[in-house]
């Protein structure tokens, strides 16, 4: 296989029928937006080309929409987002795992859980535990979480977002699959809603469409695209640009190697 890095995305556009894209780190950087990368999906609906915006954001797609409508999106580009939040909420729906669970995470995904708030309880009535992120006032210490936990590893735990970290602006931040990394260790079990996982893809995806997958993440966008069989595109600015600096474009697969995956191309930021 052929792995490039690529000025552009017209260069390789006219293979592919649809674009899954991220958007932390490829549309955004959650402080404001990408205007190369906003380009490219103006370019995209002239040619009118399907692409959606998926995102392992724990919350609904709607909360998603109105936070990139602040950020000063055209609401042109929003006819499709679909979060990891969004497949989650079936969970809530059928109560998959019990009917009564523990939020944990911060105020601001009380979203995905609205219409549900009967069903909030403590960890010691709890049927399950939902995990979108961690508490706004313990944003730095992983500990705190290993402790809240080590008691209730026979609960299972959902888990809308596996990334394991974000960069919000420049500062880095823990996400909800940071906390998962924990209860696993500690022996809990952990139910993933998002990129890498199947089910976000299938959502989306259309009958005998050829997909090309966009992200800058290669635990869950660029593996994500392997195992649903998609070309990927690669980010190198994103939340792996310490990995990548400096490093010759030659060895940019090596780095791929070390998380035994592979991409078709690359591009430092997202442009058309």
């Amino acid at each position: 296989m052929e792995t490039k890095l690529i000025k552009g995305l017209s260069q390789i556009q006219n293979k592919y029928d649809a674009f899954f894209i991220d958007l932390w780190g490829v549309i955004h950087n959650g402080v404001k937006l990408y205007p190369e990368a906003i380009n490219v999906l103006e370019n995209l609906n002239k040619l009118k080309k399907r692409f959606v915006l998926i995102s392992n954001a724990p919350r609904p797609s709607t909360s998603v929409e109105k936070y990139l409508i602040n950020l000063k999106m055209d609401k042109n580009f929003l006819k499709n987002i679909f979060t990891s939040g969004e497949a989650a909420l079936q969970v809530l729906k059928n109560n998959t795992y019990g009917e009564k669970f523990y939020h944990l995470g911060p105020k601001r995904d009380e979203d995905l859980i609205k219409g549900f708030e009967k069903n909030k309880t403590n960890l010691d009535k709890c049927d399950f535990i939902l995990c979108t992120g961690l508490f706004d006032d313990q944003i730095e210490f992983l500990d705190y979480y290993k402790n809240l936990l080590k008691k209730y590893t026979k609960l299972k735990m959902v888990c809308t977002n596996p990334d394991l970290e974000v960069d919000r602006g420049s500062q880095r931040e823990y996400c909800a699959g940071s906390i998962a990394a924990i209860f696993e260790k500690l022996g809990g079990s952990v139910v993933y809603f998002g990129k890498p996982y199947p089910e976000i893809y299938n959502f989306c995806l259309k009958k005998n469409e050829t997909v090309l997958a966009i992200g800058d993440n290669i635990r869950t966008d660029i593996i994500g695209a392997n195992k649903m069989k998609f070309d990927s595109l690669f980010i190198t600015e994103g939340i792996h640009k310490k990995e990548f600096l400096n490093l010759p474009i030659k060895k940019y697969d090596n780095v791929m190697e070390q998380y035994n995956t592979k991409t078709n191309y690359y591009q430092e930021r997202l442009s058309w």
